[in-house]
């Protein structure tokens, strides 16, 4: 395994867990380091630092794609999450916090389920491998969002910037009714495209078969082990730091493909994905942080090539900062609209000539 200098890069995104690990440790006003990290500092680093956009050489992919240091980072992340999550549940199961150390402790441990568990669990997902597949359901255990790993692969990708994606936000809506409309519709999705599949292999549904079924019978044992270990007063807890990953991940969803529309065709199908179909962010920070999320418009275009040879794309609508940064301008609507829509009308613009 060659490790190289500019392959340090990506354990940048490990400076999430550990900033969550000294919350735990340090409490206090430590409880909240890693929102102050992901959120704070990050945002400000993306707007100081230059964006590249730079892409591999043909001879780097190759030579990237032969390097296991890039999946071994990956690798390690679902560890790490359930690490650090049962250092969470110890640490509210001894009590003594006070209110503010336990909201932040919360959302910090959240965040890293968000950026290590679903993201990381997003990019393995795509992969053929078995092992690397369990790792990704196992990555969305915690946040009880394993459908994801369904409705994102064989619903999102293909019906993205459509109204049939409960996953792409519509003009003018906002984070907040978009968060109800994609969570029920990516739920709803999962059990209709499994059912789907399961008739075309001529198997039932009301069986193990259903990967549904299974999904759900594992996230109760989940909560079922935690509430074992650590008592029943620990369980809401779980569903706290899961649903602030899930919203974490919707906010993405929100960023990644606001108001983009693929053309309906003649003969009733929608032009194929294209990279003019998702916002692109070539900002440093969100980039390493995030495993390469942030070029989106190559993962759309190709979901089977590795983050570490995405490429920037020159035809691909760009968002005026990295994912952080554009992320809590999202949650700001008005802000957003403002600086947003008319991004997405110069886009269509460019797209119409």
């Amino acid at each position: 395994m060659n490790f190289e200098a500019k392959d340090l890069k990506y354990l940048t995104a490990y400076t999430i867990p550990l900033s969550a690990w000294l919350a735990l440790e340090w409490q206090g006003a430590w409880s909240w380091a890693t929102l102050i990290l992901a959120f704070g500092i990050f945002p400000v680093l993306d707007a100081i630092l230059p964006a590249s956009t730079k892409n591999p050489s043909p001879e780097e992919e190759v030579s990237r794609l032969k390097n296991r240091i890039y999946d071994v980072l990956l690798y390690a992340c679902a560890p790490i999450c359930y690490l650090l999550l049962a250092g969470y549940f110890g640490v509210i199961q001894k009590g003594g916090l006070t209110g503010m150390e336990v909201v932040g402790l919360t959302v910090s441990i959240g965040i890293v389920l968000g950026a290590l568990g679903i993201n990381v669990a997003h990019e393995l997902g795509h992969r053929s491998n078995p092992w690397e597949q369990m790792l990704a359901k196992w990555g969305l255990l915690p946040v009880l969002y394993q459908h994801f790993f369904i409705e994102h692969n064989r619903g999102h990708h293909k019906h993205v910037s459509t109204d049939k994606d409960p996953a792409t936000a519509r003009k003018n809506e906002t984070v907040y009714a978009f968060f109800l409309r994609s969570i029920i519709g990516q739920y709803i999705n999962a059990w209709k495209l499994e059912g789907e599949l399961l008739e075309r292999k001529g198997q039932k549904f009301w069986s193990w078969q259903n990967e549904m079924l299974r999904f759900q019978i594992y996230q109760i044992a989940y909560l079922t082990t935690i509430g074992l270990i650590f008592g029943l007063t620990v369980v809401p807890y779980a569903l706290a730091v899961a649903l602030i990953g899930v919203i974490l991940l919707e906010t993405i969803n929100y960023i990644e493909h606001y108001g983009l529309r693929r053309k309906k065709l003649p003969n009733g199908n929608f032009e194929r994905v294209l990279p003019i179909h998702s916002w692109n962010s070539d900002h440093e920070m969100g980039r390493i942080v995030l495993f390469e999320l942030t070029r989106h418009s190559d993962h759309h275009y190709l979901a089977s090539r590795k983050y570490q040879i995405l490429r920037h794309m020159d035809e691909s609508p760009q968002l005026p900062t990295g994912y952080p940064g554009s992320m809590l301008m999202a949650l700001v609507p008005p802000l957003w609209f403002a600086v947003i829509n008319q991004r997405l009308e110069q886009n269509q613009r460019i797209a119409e000539v």
